[in-house]
Parts: C-alpha cells; structure tokens; sequence
C-alpha cells in the first residue's frame, strides 16, 4: 500500500472513509469534511431520513447552491473567507474532484 501519510480517513455521517490526500492538505480536508457532515447531519434530523445516499446528494446540492451564491460576491469577500477559515479553495476543488472521481470508480466496480 502506498505512503500512509498521502491518505486520511474521514468520517461522514457515521460512515469512516479512506481518500487520497496529500499531507500538505489534510488540514483543509478535514476541515471540509466536518463541514459536509455537519450538513449531512443537518438534513438527515430534518427529513428524518436514514438513507446515507439521498441525504449525501441533498448535501451536495445544498453546497453547490451556497457556492454558487458565493460566485455572486465580490471577489474580495471571497478572499475574506477563505483567510478566515484558513482554506485553500483550489487545493480543496482538487481534492473534490479526486474524491468524485474515485466515488464514480467505486461506484462503476460495484
């Protein structure tokens, strides 16, 4: 198995996932991960639903709506942000797109 360190598991509703993850990114991930758990959690107590796949994408749509009202900001507000909560937006778009490659993979085998 490859360098332990370029991998992190992360929990999300529960459920312990392994990503590939640079060390120099660990901190943003988890960090994104907490955030799509806590929203994760937040839909799964208001629709009462326990099925972890509906609620992911609900997540997921409720995210990508919040980031595409960001776009509607001022670049500046965005750059406040992100020096806020100390996060890498490109580096974390790039681990988005690793995860959702390797979730296609996954779920292509299966």
């Amino acid at each position: 198995m490859p360098n332990d360190t370029n991998f992190l598991d992360i929990v999300l509703l529960g459920k312990e996932y392994r990503v590939a993850c640079p060390p120099e990114q660990h901190a943003a991930l988890r960090k994104a991960a907490a955030y799509v758990d806590a929203k994760m959690r937040g839909i799964a107590e208001k629709t009462k639903s326990n099925f972890a796949e509906r609620i992911a994408v609900m997540a997921a749509l409720n995210i990508a709506h919040e980031h595409l009202g960001l776009d509607q900001e001022a670049p500046e507000q965005h750059q406040k942000i992100e020096s806020e909560i100390d996060l890498d937006m490109n580096a974390l778009r790039g681990r988005i797109f690793c995860m959702e490659a390797e979730l296609d993979a996954f779920l292509q085998s299966g």
